[in-house]
C-alpha cells in the first residue's frame, strides 16, 4: 500500500511558455518535449498549445480554428462566415491518427479578413467586430465552436495528454517565436475538447493552472459587456475579463495584473502616494475582476507574454532565461529538458507579473 510521502500529489496542471525575444523561430517539437517532461501533472483530460508567429504568409488575416460535431453546424458556421468576411483560404487542420486521441469533431482552418462594408454599417473596428461575431457563433450555431481567432496564431487543443495532443496536430510542422502549453487535471469541470485550454479571443491566449473560487462572481461580471461564458471551465472568464481590461478599458498589462492579482490593502496603504492612489483606483473601480483561488496563468499575445501567480503564490511558476530567450514553467525540470543551461532562473513573486516583448526592431 502506498502511504504518504511515497505517492507524488502534483498541483494540478502543468503550464509552460516559450518566448524569443529576438523573434527566432522555435519549433512546435520543442515546447511539446517541456511540457511532456510533466506528464503526472495532467491525467489525460486536456491539452493544448498556442503558437505566435505560425502563419507569416496569412499574418493580416484572422485564422479561425473551429470545432464542429456535425456537418450541418460547418455549413451553417461557413454561411455565416461568408456573409460576414472575405474568406481567403479554407481547409481542414492537418491530423495525424493518435491512439489515445479519440472522438476527434470536424476540425476546419479558415483565414479571414471582415467585409469592409459590414465593419462600416456596423461602427465597430475589425477587432471588436471579428470577436463579436465568434461569439455568435459560439453562442447562436449548435455544434460549432471558435476555439482561436486571432492574427498570426493559433490553438491547437484536444482532450489528452499534451504530449500525445502534440503528435495528433503534427506541432513540429509549425513554428513560432511564441509558445505556451497546457496538460490538464480538471478537479470539478469535465474534461472535454471545448474546455482543453488554452483558451483564446482575437490574439489573446491563457492558459491556467489552478483554480478560480470567485468564479461565478467574475462571470456574472464579465456577462455585462456581452461576453457568454458557457465552456464549462473556470479559465474561460480569465480570458474575458483580460480581453476586457486591456482591449476594451485600454489598461496596461501590469494595470490589468494589479486588478486580477490585487495586493492587499494594507500593503498599497505603505505605497508612496501616487502608488497608493493608483492601486486604490484599479481595486475600486474593477473589483469584480479580482480573482481569487490559486492560480498561475500565461497570457500570450501578439509580441508577447505574460506570467502571473496569484498574490499568495499557491500555485508554482519558474521563469529562466537564456540569452534572448525565456522560459516559463510549473517545474525548472521542464525548462532545462529543452534548455540545460540556463543564465538566470528564478520564481516570481506572487502577484508580480513578469512580462516579455519583442525587441523593437523585431515584428510580431
Amino acid at each position: 500500500m502506498l502511504r504518504e510521502g511515497e505517492v507524488r500529489i502534483p498541483s494540478g496542471c502543468a503550464i509552460c511558455g516559450i518566448f524569443a525575444r529576438d523573434g527566432h523561430r522555435v519549433s512546435g517539437d520543442v515546447i511539446a518535449r517541456s511540457i511532456a517532461l510533466m506528464h503526472n501533472r495532467s491525467n489525460g483530460l486536456g491539452g493544448g498549445f498556442a503558437g505566435y508567429g505560425i502563419y507569416p504568409q496569412y499574418k493580416d488575416h484572422y485564422a479561425l480554428h473551429i470545432f464542429y460535431e456535425s456537418l450541418k453546424s460547418r455549413e451553417e458556421t461557413e454561411r455565416f462566415l461568408d456573409s460576414h468576411f472575405d474568406i481567403i483560404n479554407l481547409s481542414k487542420i492537418p491530423v495525424r491518427q493518435v491512439e489515445s486521441i479519440t472522438d476527434a469533431p470536424l476540425m476546419w482552418r479558415y483565414f479571414v479578413s471582415p467585409l469592409v462594408h459590414k465593419i462600416q454599417d456596423s461602427q465597430l473596428n475589425e477587432n471588436e467586430y471579428t470577436a463579436r461575431c465568434m461569439i455568435r457563433i459560439n453562442n447562436a450555431i449548435d455544434g460549432a465552436y471558435v476555439f482561436s481567432c486571432g492574427k498570426n496564431m493559433g490553438v491547437f487543443k484536444a482532450v489528452g495528454y499534451p504530449e500525445d495532443v502534440a503528435k495528433f496536430y503534427r506541432l513540429e510542422d509549425y513554428s513560432g517565436y511564441s509558445w505556451t502549453a497546457h496538460g490538464r487535471y480538471p478537479t470539478n469541470t469535465p474534461g472535454w475538447w471545448g474546455g482543453a485550454h488554452p483558451f483564446a479571443l482575437l490574439d489573446l491566449s491563457v492558459v491556467h493552472n489552478g483554480e478560480i473560487s470567485s468564479y461565478d462572481a467574475n462571470r456574472r461580471a464579465v456577462e455585462m459587456y456581452d461576453y457568454k461564458c458557457n465552456l464549462l471551465t473556470d479559465t474561460e472568464v480569465i480570458t474575458y475579463i483580460l480581453d476586457y481590461l486591456t482591449r476594451k478599458e485600454g489598461l496596461t498589462l501590469e494595470e490589468s495584473a494589479n486588478v486580477i492579482a490585487a495586493p492587499f490593502w494594507s500593503t498599497i496603504e505603505e505605497k508612496p502616494e501616487a502608488e497608493k492612489a493608483r492601486l486604490s483606483y484599479l481595486r475600486k473601480m474593477y473589483s469584480s475582476f479580482l480573482i481569487t483561488g490559486p492560480f498561475s496563468i500565461l497570457v500570450g499575445f501578439s509580441g508577447g507574454m505574460m506570467a502571473l501567480n496569484d498574490r499568495l503564490k499557491l500555485r508554482s511558476l519558474v521563469v529562466g532565461e537564456k540569452g534572448k530567450t525565456v522560459y516559463f514553467s510549473s517545474e525548472e525540470a521542464a525548462i532545462r529538458a529543452v534548455e540545460p543551461e540556463l543564465d538566470r532562473v528564478w520564481a516570481p513573486r506572487g502577484g508580480q507579473p513578469v512580462i516579455v516583448r519583442l525587441d523593437e526592431d523585431r515584428e510580431a
